[in-house]
């Protein structure tokens, strides 16, 4: 950004009346559009549109483009209808794929009609893969030449514009089907008849179309290059994955499992409106309020125990954090693990055996450490030996729930990430309750 965030939100906020020196018109006017789009999603409502009122035309498109789903929304409405034709002047087919889930019907129809045919082509070519697949977020810029080019074609094309994140010239047959690649910086020096089949990359990978989002993208990542081509099912050339795309879809991945541990969604607007947070909020309250009832129907059982050893009661925490924490440990190691395809039935019982084995050394030390300072705390040495037995058996069920959960779930088809931790808490506070107010009940009652 051109100045930090902290201080064009202050300038904004503060900003006087348009037409006046210093008006929120001549703050926007040199920020570019990434840095407006994160500008008016930090920025509440009533700012966020005067602010979008004042942008310049040209920038608008590539502002909402480049800003989240719900903030985006809250701009719609205050944008007058015979502004979009002025917005939508220059729309491409990527642009518009971005804005689809968003976009009321009426503005994709009007920004359709705006594109020209071989855009509309592209357009349409994208929207039949589903958002989750790589095929509806592929740029249609690739550098194409057919199979029996030369290096003297490889010339004349690269002295046209060359698209950002392009290293490689991508060799098609009569077809259309993508057959080679190769890199640039092998063209230049050599003679102009050299075939450039000759020159092609050994092993080059391509991504198919139907793939998932996240493989394809660190696929692309891992491959060293700053974009591969993607096809479809009869290996005819779509266009490519570049590079900023597959970091944007890896970035948003994590946000999205980051979000989905607090039962969030990762386009959720910072300024939204109190009953729309709310309601959004509110189902994943109920689960863990569900949760939390069912972990204290437990504790009910031993009701009379705690009434007696009321050392008990002060204790309790401490089980279910230390299981809590152990838990969420691994869990968050093989969402990840799960995510990155790193986890699979071959290596599911070695990853199961070396998660207890940690479970078990965490837990023996700790039990020590918390059953010597729960005995010096309240002079009790058969309390100090009930806590470190239960601080033990739970995290070593944390450790092996941590493992299970998120597999089980992968399997149903649920996102580990967004029920995983409340099933794991659920799971490490009974057993840590009934395994400590259980032994409690038979040693010190």
């Amino acid at each position: 950004m051109a100045e930090p965030l902290l201080d064009l939100i202050e300038e904004i906020v503060s900003a006087p009346e348009h037409g006046e020196p210093g008006s929120m018109a001549d703050i926007m006017i040199d920020q570019d559009p990434d840095d407006i789009a994160l500008l008016l999603e930090s920025l509440p409502l009533e700012q966020r549109l005067d602010a979008w009122s004042v942008i310049q035309q040209h920038k608008k498109l590539d502002v909402l483009v480049a800003m989240r789903g719900d903030p985006r929304e809250t701009l719609f409405d205050a944008t007058q209808s015979s502004d979009w034709e002025a917005i939508f002047a220059e729309v491409d087919a990527e642009q518009l794929l971005e804005l689809l889930d968003s976009l009321p019907a009426t503005l994709v129809d009007k920004a359709f009609d705006a594109m020209d045919k071989q855009q509309k082509q592209y357009f349409e070519q994208a929207n039949q893969y589903s958002d989750v697949q790589i095929g509806h977020w592929l740029s249609f810029d690739p550098l194409i030449l057919p199979l029996n080019a030369k290096v003297r074609d490889a010339l004349r094309l690269l002295r046209r514009d060359v698209p950002k994140h392009t290293d490689t010239i991508f060799l098609i047959n009569r077809a259309g089907q993508f057959s080679e690649a190769v890199k640039i910086t092998k063209v230049i020096g050599l003679p102009e008849h050299t075939p450039l089949v000759d020159l092609s990359e050994e092993d080059f990978e391509v991504i198919k179309a139907e793939e998932e989002l996240t493989p394809a993208a660190l696929m692309l990542q891992r491959s060293g290059f700053a974009s591969l081509p993607a096809v479809d099912e009869n290996n005819k050339l779509l266009g490519r994955l570049e590079i900023s795309t597959a970091s944007e879809l890896v970035n948003e991945y994590y946000e999205r499992q980051v979000m989905a541990t607090a039962g969030m969604d990762e386009d959720e607007d910072l300024f939204s409106t109190v009953r729309k947070s709310a309601k959004n909020r509110a189902l994943w309250l109920g689960i863990n309020l569900l949760t939390a009832f069912l972990a204290s129907a437990f504790i009910g059982i031993f009701e009379g125990t705690l009434q007696q050893v009321v050392a008990l009661a002060v204790l309790m925490p401490v089980v279910a954090s230390m299981g809590g924490i152990a838990g969420s440990q691994t869990l968050t190691l093989m969402i990840r693990g799960l995510a990155l395809g790193q986890v699979t039935t071959a290596n599911l019982k070695a990853l199961f055996r070396k998660e207890i084995k940690v479970g078990a050394l965490n837990g023996v030390v700790w039990a020590i450490v918390i059953g010597i300072v729960a005995y010096f705390w309240f002079a009790d040495a058969w309390l100090g030996i009930v806590i470190s037995v239960a601080i033990l058996l739970n995290i070593l069920a944390a450790a092996a729930a941590g493992v299970v959960i998120p597999v089980i779930l992968n399997r149903l088809k649920i996102d580990p990430a967004l029920s995983g931790s409340v099933i794991l808490t659920t799971v490490t506070d009974i057993i840590g309750f009934v395994a400590f107010l259980g032994l409690g009940t038979l040693f010190l009652v």
